[in-house]
């Protein structure tokens, strides 16, 4: 039997999304295996529940650390699991060159707006105070700059008359969850390369 691939997933919370990778991985939906969850934070809720789940659990503290320095301990913690795809959910530490050059193309971050809009922190809330009447998510590759690398997939979610900040990013997160385990499986399971600023999939290419 072929060894599922493996991913290590960075987290800085609660880890819905590492929730909903791992859901995926159960429903067959997403053909890999949790090889680790690594935190920068002891306290994350998400590593409570990877490891009633059996998940094997790391804390590499950013806490006193320059950024180079504590990209480069997370690559050191890393670099053992042999990950395919390192997956960044909810990880809220900028990664410096020294991570991200030693997995290139290798590390999926998903961010809760429509990608180049409202990049960085309070997506949700940047796109209802704009008054868009889309928003959504972005599944992207990881590069040196703030969520910017090129796009794998986005999910548009419209934004309603009587919505508020809170309402919008809950329906947002719902189609997180949904579109990241399917960008991971595409990524882990087809062939793609990046033309400009896209990831393009020979299947889509084909069709």
């Amino acid at each position: 039997m072929t060894t599922p691939p493996r991913l290590v997933v960075l987290i800085s919370g609660r880890g819905s999304n590492l929730r909903a990778l791992l859901e995926a991985i159960e429903q067959q939906r997403l053909r890999a295996t949790l090889a680790a969850v690594i935190s920068n934070r002891a306290d994350a809720a998400g590593l409570r529940f990877a490891e009633a789940q059996g998940i094997p659990t790391q804390v590499v503290s950013h806490v006193g650390l320059s950024r180079t320095a504590h990209s480069e301990a997370l690559r050191d913690a890393v670099l053992p699991f042999e990950p395919q795809l390192i997956c960044l959910a909810g990880f809220m530490r900028l990664l410096a060159p020294a991570f991200t050059q030693a997995f290139p193309w290798r590390i999926v971050n998903i961010h809760p707006s429509l990608l180049p809009a409202f990049p960085g922190l309070d997506a949700q809330q940047q796109a209802f105070d704009y008054g868009v009447k889309v928003s959504g998510c972005t599944v992207h590759l990881v590069d040196d700059e703030l969520d910017h690398g090129p796009i794998v997939m986005q999910s548009a979610v419209p934004v309603l008359d009587d919505d508020t900040p809170e309402t919008l990013a809950a329906r947002i997160l719902m189609a997180e969850h949904k579109t990241y385990p399917a960008a991971v499986e595409r990524l882990l399971h087809e062939a793609w390369e990046i033309v400009g600023r896209r990831v393009m999939f020979q299947s889509s290419q084909s069709a």
